[in-house]
Order: C-alpha cells, then sequence, then structure tokens
C-alpha cells in the first residue's frame, strides 16, 4: 500500500507549494485506492492526497475502508490537516501511517482526532 502511495504522489497537482503527497486507503477486501493532492490557484480549493483516495474509493462503492497510508517527502512523517482527519473519521478508517522516505509512524484515528463521534448529531435528548 506504501509503494502505491509514493508512485500516485508523482501524479501530485502542486505548482504553488512544491508540496507532493500520496495517499492510499484499503478497504476490507482488501482494494487498494490511491490518490494525490490536487491545488488550486485559489488555495482554498485544494484537496488533499488523503481525500482524493477516500474519495475514490467511495466512488468504486466502498463503504468498509480499513486503513490509509500519507507519504511526502518531508522532514518528519507528514500529518492530515484536520478536515481529511475528519473524513477518515466519517469513514471509520481505524489505521492511519504516516511515512516519509526514512521511516514511519503508526495512529490510530482515535490518537488523530480523539471524539471524532462524538459530534453534534449524538447528543442525549
Amino acid at each position: 500500500m506504501t509503494s502505491r502511495a509514493w508512485e500516485t504522489r508523482d501524479h501530485a497537482h502542486a505548482p504553488y507549494s512544491q508540496f507532493f503527497v500520496g495517499a492510499a486507503v484499503i478497504d476490507a477486501e482488501n482494494r487498494i485506492f490511491t490518490g494525490c493532492n490536487v491545488e488550486n490557484l485559489s488555495f482554498g480549493l485544494t484537496i488533499c492526497a488523503e481525500r482524493v483516495a477516500i474519495s475514490c474509493a467511495i466512488a468504486a462503492g466502498c463503504r468498509n475502508l480499513q486503513a490509509l497510508v500519507v507519504v511526502a517527502d518531508t522532514d518528519t512523517p507528514v500529518s492530515p490537516c484536520g478536515a481529511c482527519r475528519q473524513v477518515m473519521a466519517e469513514f471509520g478508517i481505524a489505521q492511519i501511517r504516516l511515512c516519509n522516505r526514512h521511516e514511519f509512524l503508526d495512529f490510530s484515528l482515535e490518537q488523530l482526532l480523539p471524539r471524532s463521534k462524538a459530534g453534534i448529531l449524538h447528543r442525549t435528548k
């Protein structure tokens, strides 16, 4: 899965930041879906590699996503933004691996986004 993320990273569209990121997500049937970041001059329209990979899986009909890996050429393993963490929570991705060229760090969703299921829709009456 990590090698697929690195391969997809090479397709990133990052002309403004030169920050190329790749991601891969795997489902319960061991199907892998990849994504890369796609920047836009209107930077708020940029979409992160993690959300591209998740969106590709959802578009293919997958709902049981298990794990995600994110790769970038950084000094320390790259860390997902808050929006990506929330999308990971939406689809219950339990295991997240963050990588650079030399090391990786493994996290649970709970570690990256504590209380992600305690949103405003989960309240007592």
